[in-house]
């Protein structure tokens, strides 16, 4: 008879590697208060479409048209994204690399 697989087998971390011309997003946390610091109430949120690449698809590494890299801040058109079911906060989204319009970096001296 086959090994089961046991129940803390199953709790063991996952690694989501994004495939073909995507990359893995973590979406920054919506704001809860305007620029003026005006809290809004619990049901009312400030979308945001940024956020943190977590991962990039080998493809998208090898190609020089895209520059994007882990760990860089990106704005995003959130319209195809993908949501991973992987954490609790439900922040992890696939996204097809056209729908990064922009990445964050830092000017250099």
């Amino acid at each position: 008879m086959a090994d089961q697989p046991s129940p803390r087998s199953k709790a063991a971390l996952q690694v989501v590697e994004p495939v073909g011309l995507r990359v893995l997003i973590r979406k920054d946390e919506d704001k809860k208060a305007t620029r003026q610091g005006v809290l809004l109430p619990d049901k009312i949120e400030i979308p945001t479409i940024t956020g943190r690449v977590v991962a990039v698809s080998a493809q998208v590494e090898r190609d020089q048209d895209y520059p994007i890299q882990k760990y860089d801040r990106v704005l995003f058109n959130p319209k195809h994204a993908i949501p991973v079911e992987l954490d609790g906060d439900n922040r992890l989204f696939v996204i097809p690399v056209e729908d990064v319009v922009a990445v964050f970096r830092r000017a250099e001296p």
